[in-house]
């Protein structure tokens, strides 16, 4: 399955929820892993964004899906990458004789 990483930027409004109920963010991971994203890896991070996530997800149309979601529940801005291991971009950039 492909994998995406989405850096996030949380809102004043979503700041304010985690304070008050940190939890909430394994709830959130919960409900998108039952629309079929898997979480590989989460990260909360100083600097230019507040989160970093990397999913495993079976097309786009599911990260576009989770990013609207995201923004609906206290993520102010979303940017999504789409990644690759080392061995697929080798066999992707080997040329082929």
């Amino acid at each position: 399955m492909p994998i995406y990483i989405t850096c996030t930027n949380v809102s004043s409004a979503g700041r304010k929820a985690i304070k008050e109920n940190p939890a909430r963010i394994k709830a959130n991971n919960k409900e998108i892993e039952a629309s079929g994203v898997k979480i590989l890896a989460q990260y909360a991070t100083l600097g230019q964004f507040d989160f970093i996530n990397i999913w495993e997800a079976p097309n786009e149309a599911a990260i576009f899906k989770i990013a609207v979601d995201l923004t609906g529940k206290g993520i102010d801005r979303v940017q999504t990458l789409t990644a690759m291991t080392l061995d697929d971009f080798i066999a992707a950039t080997t040329i082929k004789k």
